[in-house]
């Protein structure tokens, strides 16, 4: 009798054990989109300063079939609308000259890029016909942007 208490009270420790590293790890797991801002983060500091222009495909090292713009303001309750679904717990812009990108890849988001470009390091701006503050791109798009530089922040126009 005593054996088998020792084995069943050895098997909840491992089992306890599992169960915490398993949490662990799902806890240190970046997200795609976070994962995928890094990499562009990466790509577009690395073009090189002669360089004029870029298209957008060249410095997104994720595939994407279309990207959004949000115009400040825009609520996020009309983003989680216009991408199709709620992806993460995300925030709205505050201010005028911010930031809010998504990227998607049939119908899931790859990339979010938010925030000012002083303190990311770099921004991404593009006009399309837009829908109450929304602009679109499509892979199949112009995608050819201006590269212009200022105050070491990298900032991609088209």
């Amino acid at each position: 009798m005593q054996i088998k208490v020792k084995y069943n009270k050895t098997f909840a420790i491992i089992a306890f054990g599992i169960i915490c590293i398993a949490i662990l790890i799902n806890l240190l797991k970046k997200d795609i989109w976070d994962v995928n801002e890094s990499k562009l983060s990466e790509a577009v500091f690395a073009i090189g300063h002669s360089v004029k222009t870029v298209h957008l495909q060249d410095v997104t090292p994720f595939e994407w079939d279309r990207v959004y713009s949000f115009t400040p303001y825009t609520p996020k309750e009309d983003i989680y609308e216009t991408v199709g679904y709620k992806w993460d717990a995300i925030s709205e812009t505050v201010n005028e000259g911010m930031n809010q990108l998504v990227f998607l890849k049939d119908g899931k988001v790859v990339c979010y890029l938010y925030g000012y470009p002083e303190n990311n390091g770099y921004g991404i701006s593009f006009e399309s016909n837009n829908h109450q503050g929304i602009n679109v791109l499509s892979i199949k798009d112009d995608l050819n942007f201006q590269v212009e530089r200022s105050n070491s922040v990298v900032y991609l126009k088209n």
